[in-house]
């Protein structure tokens, strides 16, 4: 191991996606990764040292090895300047084993492939809704409002098992997480879905039916245990779903040659959202605690130090893609790092990618004359880099039948 401990250039990049560009990662990060993968980032007297990785192979090295924490407490936040309070209960994503393992385990065969793809009817019925509502409330339309935000949500609605008579106050809420725009309004929307999610689990003890949150409620959870995991599966399957279907969308529009190459033909489903997933990679950073001294491309990170994970950069990086800023439906964007990778790698990602092979397609089909309705510069993004990236909202109109 080198016995050399860089501190030398510490830098302070913007973390914020340029205007023009609202598919691209910030171009002052994009830039670091080009001089070197891993940097030591500008922190305040006393703060622990806290690293940049942007190159794909040190990102997914990182993301592998137990010797790098995911437990909340464990990072240093540098926006918010001083260590995050540990994960409320069943937050998978703030765990290390064993307290990950177990859970994982218990909801690993619930979300397999075979699953997942079973869902495919109930998601092609629920796209079909959505578009004929679409349709017979004409256009302009916020597709954010009609389409990307009710696909994914009804879909939880299904998997969670929410009583039909809750499922509009439960859309409600979830419209209220996804149209917050500031972290403090995205919790306490997020507070009070949780809150509804644990009754909803204690109902199913009493009384299972044949859902996921049932399953779940047979097992040896404790109450909070089972509303808390409840409250991550809805976090983490709505936002990040129907900002990819917006976004995404938005992309499409912005390069008509790959949304005509969708639109005729279908089959490229699959290969369109790995892409798709690759290109706009909305969960943009992620953190890890170093738990013990690791030398790492030449740079000793000492333990108690933390890693900003450049997830968009990674997944934009040649070493890894040939043009990589190109979006290329046709590619092999497989090994990308959207969903993660290692024993955190994204539990629904295979209702995410059903849901998307599923929406796309119909939507291009049902409306081929779908376009923007606004500039594309009016388009309103997420702006806070904290939060899933994604469009506040994506006005687009169509040539009615």
């Amino acid at each position: 191991m080198s016995n050399t401990y860089y501190r030398d250039q510490p830098v302070s990049p913007s973390f914020d996606r340029a205007p023009a560009c609202p598919f691209d990662p910030a171009p002052e990060v994009t830039a670091l990764r080009a001089e070197q993968p891993i940097v030591p980032l500008a922190m305040p007297e006393g703060a622990p040292g806290v690293w940049l990785v942007t190159g794909y192979a040190l990102v997914r090295r990182i993301l592998a090895d137990p010797r790098f924490s995911s437990r909340y407490e464990t990072q240093y936040h540098p926006a918010l300047g001083g260590h995050l309070p540990p994960a409320p209960v069943g937050d998978l994503t703030g765990m290390d084993a064993p307290e990950h393992t177990r859970f994982r385990k218990m909801l690993t065969g619930k979300f397999t492939v075979r699953r997942m793809n079973l869902l495919t009817e109930r998601v092609t019925e629920i796209t079909r809704e959505r578009l004929d509502a679409m349709e017979r409330q004409g256009p302009p339309a916020d597709l954010v409002e009609v389409f990307a935000q009710p696909v994914p949500a009804l879909m939880i609605c299904e998997l969670l098992g929410v009583p039909y008579e809750d499922r509009e106050q439960f859309q409600g809420q979830t419209r209220a997480l996804a149209e917050a725009e500031e972290p403090e309004a995205q919790y306490a929307a997020f507070i009070e879905l949780g809150e509804y999610l644990r009754s909803l689990g204690l109902a199913k003890r009493a009384q299972p039916t044949d859902d996921l949150l049932s399953d779940l409620a047979g097992s040896d959870l404790t109450d909070e245990e089972l509303g808390g995991v409840a409250a991550f599966l809805l976090g983490a399957g709505l936002d990040t779903t129907a900002n990819m279907l917006a976004l995404g969308t938005f992309a499409l529009l912005r390069n008509p040659d790959q949304l005509a190459a969708l639109r005729a033909d279908p089959g490229l489903a699959d290969g369109a959202v790995e892409e798709l997933l690759r290109y706009l990679t909305i969960a943009g950073t992620g953190l890890r605690g170093v738990l013990e001294d690791v030398e790492l491309d030449g740079r000793l990170l000492k333990a108690g130090d933390t890693v900003v994970i450049a997830l968009n950069a990674a997944n934009r990086d040649p070493a890894k893609f040939s043009d990589p800023d190109l979006l290329d439906l046709r590619r092999s964007a497989a090994g990308h790092l959207a969903f993660g990778h290692g024993v955190h790698q994204c539990l629904g990602q295979q209702l995410a990618r059903v849901e998307m092979r599923v929406a796309f397609p119909a939507l291009l089909t049902r409306f081929p004359g779908l376009r923007l309705a606004v500039p594309a510069e009016e388009v309103p993004l997420r702006t806070d880099p904290s939060l899933i990236h994604g469009v506040l909202s994506l006005p687009v109109t169509w040539d009615r039948a």
